[in-house]
């Protein structure tokens, strides 16, 4: 990342630029003997004598816009950023949506180009116009699977943060919610509207509605299995493991210091998660997160090895010295809650609660 750009970030992080003896004062390494007790306007690390990983201490809160909240009758975009679907999954989505808001979608939204629904320039342009229509109070995604990184750049994001409006989607959609919560521009992180047809739970359709028209709700997930007990208390971000590795590759992706970090994914054996872990840890991305929350991990079948994707996180979560549970209610599964990114997360005893910021 460019060093000028780099600066910018850690002012809005800390509200100062960095010194220059102590480069990145927002970005804190985390590891035993690194720092000690550094502070940066409200955001402070302090590290353990042995090499256990941080113990981190945070004051100050930090603080995501919230788009305006939804009501029945509101207009919505509907967009396909990523790879194509199967059209009777759509519509079955799309018209339970209809029922409760005014859907606008491009003419273009069916089309197939290899793996893609459509080419670079037809899904860039269609997100881009649900971007600056005013009008437009949410962007609902198609689906995920993959393409949204290819159209990152050049999109209006400057503009768009000046009016946000929800962002709703899961998976591949993880990018955009990266590069939103990157500007302190909270989203939703739930199904997309082929998920919300028929096989749709009312329950799983019910969160849905609650995160766009009710986003500052509060919501509890209990039971969970701890993985490294102890608590954590800050913003929630992240989303698919796999998408925020590749993000990390952009410069883009950039964790307030004390989040609690979401992950899930599906299809990925063990050893790919612990490459996926390993590789944020050793860019020291997860020197920032004050603890881990895991949804599904759908189809991460254990190999001959025999190892689980549970042991990974586990073993590869274990010097950082946080709170990780295992086992939270969104994902690919069956179970995909609708939460908000940017809402702030309690995490302690098994039991993760989040309210709005």
């Amino acid at each position: 990342m460019p060093a000028k750009e780099r600066d910018e970030r850690t002012i809005a992080a800390c509200g100062r630029r960095p010194d220059p003896e102590n480069e990145g004062c927002a970005d804190l390494a985390g590891w035993a003997g690194d720092v000690t007790g550094r502070q940066c306007d409200g955001e402070r690390t302090r590290t353990s004598s042995s090499f256990r990983g941080p113990r981190r201490v945070y004051a100050g809160r930090v603080e995501f816009r919230y788009p305006p909240a939804l009501a029945p009758g509101d207009k919505v975009a509907v967009v396909a950023p990523a790879s194509p679907f199967r059209a009777a999954e759509f519509w079955r989505g799309l018209a339970w949506i209809r029922d409760r808001y005014q859907v606008v979608a491009s003419t273009g939204i069916l089309d197939r180009h290899g793996y893609l629904a459509g080419n670079d320039a037809r899904r860039a342009r269609e997100l881009a116009d649900a971007m600056l229509q005013p009008e437009v109070r949410a962007i609902l995604c198609a689906r995920g699977g993959y393409g949204a990184m290819r159209i990152l750049q050049g999109l209006p994001w400057d503009e768009f943060c000046d009016h946000p409006r929800w962002v709703v989607g899961f998976s591949d959609i993880t990018a955009l919610h990266v590069m939103l919560n990157t500007r302190r521009i909270a989203s939703i992180h739930g199904p997309h509207v082929t998920g919300l047809g028929r096989e749709a739970s009312p329950w799983m359709r019910a969160s849905w509605i609650a995160s766009l028209e009710r986003p500052r709700r509060r919501q509890r997930w209990d039971n969970l299995t701890t993985v490294h007990p102890g608590r954590a208390d800050g913003p929630i971000v992240g989303g698919n493991l796999s998408l925020i590795e590749a993000m990390a590759s952009t410069g883009e992706l950039y964790f307030p210091l004390g989040c609690v970090l979401a992950i899930e994914d599906v299809s990925e054996r063990p050893y790919r998660l612990d490459r996926m872990l390993t590789s944020l840890v050793v860019g020291r991305h997860f020197s920032r997160i004050a603890g881990i929350v895991c949804g599904g991990f759908v189809g991460c079948d254990p190999g001959n090895d025999g190892v689980k994707a549970l042991d990974v996180v586990h073993e590869r979560t274990r010097k950082l010295g946080i709170p990780v549970v295992w086992g939270a209610p969104f994902g690919h599964g069956e179970k995909n809650e609708a939460f908000v990114l940017g809402s702030h997360a309690l995490v302690e005893n098994g039991t993760v609660t989040l309210t709005g910021a």
